[in-house]
């Protein structure tokens, strides 16, 4: 027995509710798409408020924040059902691209992880069905996309453009239009969708595609393996760097002029400055990525979410404040 083998690990298999297993769990979760999600299913409400006029009265009524619990509810165990799922069908190719998942790690077996999936999607039909119609029509279609994403025969995500398809249309659209025509719903409003959440929501459809291409620039070496085609492995990493980065100034150089035209009830001079500001930050940011450095390439991907977070906190204030 060689003396590497000896001195080497063996995975670990934390005890089920231990401080362990609930990290692992989080892990599982993908935190950055549970804050994400969180925020989406924040900042519709408050949306959703600025465009009824009635922020005195929702909050001086408890009930008023059901249909937010119930969608923050049924959007998270939604979320965890669709990235476990890929989990479950890429441990091979997580032993090399994401070796710290739970299942890649062998801190959750295999039918561990398959239970948690099967809970979450569950729990996240169950909770949306009895919020309202909406929400889960909603939940529904984002979970039909996630299975047919990674489960096989389908596989979406073995095809380039298909992939980044089903990311941006959940994210994108589903999600935001799906969000505000349920609380539009609880709220008893009309369910005609207005100006601001279409500028929202063709905002976070353009951002998530650059997400969608970007996401698989660190992941080229288990992907290539296991003959999963990204644009990456197509187009280059520089090149899909590029784009991506070109794909955000689109998305802030639109949302800057929502700003100047007032096309929209929003806070012009907020807008501007806010998205002004983050677009010279994210170009100051990318000049000092190295390519050839896994681990610079993923913390300028986790940059790009918290910009895609940070819009879900600064475009319901700049509603608010119109």
């Amino acid at each position: 027995m060689s003396q590497s083998y000896q001195n080497s690990p063996l995975p670990r298999k934390p005890l089920p509710l231990s401080l362990d297993w609930l990290y692992a769990l989080w892990k599982f979760s993908r935190p950055h798409t549970i804050i994400g999600t969180s925020l989406s299913v924040l900042a519709l409400y408050f949306i959703a408020i600025a465009v009824s006029n009635s922020t005195d009265s929702v909050f001086s009524n408890p009930y008023s924040l059901l249909p937010l619990l119930g969608a923050w509810i049924s959007c998270l165990c939604g979320n965890v059902y669709i990235v476990g799922l890929n989990q479950l069908e890429d441990i091979e190719i997580d032993k090399i691209n994401k070796p710290h998942l739970p299942l890649a790690s062998g801190e959750f077996s295999r039918r561990t992880g398959q239970l948690i999936v099967a809970i979450s999607g569950i729990l996240a039909l169950v909770v949306a069905w009895l919020t309202g119609p909406f929400l889960f029509g909603m939940v529904a279609i984002s979970l039909a996309i996630g299975t047919a994403y990674s489960l096989p025969p389908i596989r979406l995500k073995q095809f380039p453009f298909w992939a980044a398809l089903c990311i941006f249309s959940v994210r994108g659209t589903i999600v935001n239009l799906g969000l505000y025509l349920h609380y539009s719903w609880a709220l008893q409003q009309s369910q005609v969708i207005v100006p601001v959440v279409w500028v929202l929501t063709l905002f976070i459809l353009v951002f998530t595609l650059a997400i969608a291409i970007f996401k698989d620039i660190p992941d080229i070496e288990g992907d290539r393996l296991y003959n999963i085609s990204t644009f990456t492995i197509q187009l280059g990493g520089q090149a899909v760097f590029n784009l991506a980065l070109w794909v955000i100034t689109v998305c802030y150089v639109g949302i800057i002029s929502v700003g100047v035209l007032r096309v929209a009830s929003v806070n012009p001079i907020f807008l501007v400055i806010t998205h002004l500001g983050l677009l010279v930050w994210m170009w100051f940011r990318s000049f000092g990525v190295d390519l050839e450095d896994k681990s610079a390439i993923a913390q300028f991907y986790q940059f790009i979410w918290k910009l895609f977070f940070i819009e879900y906190l600064i475009f319901p204030m700049a509603c608010l404040l119109a």
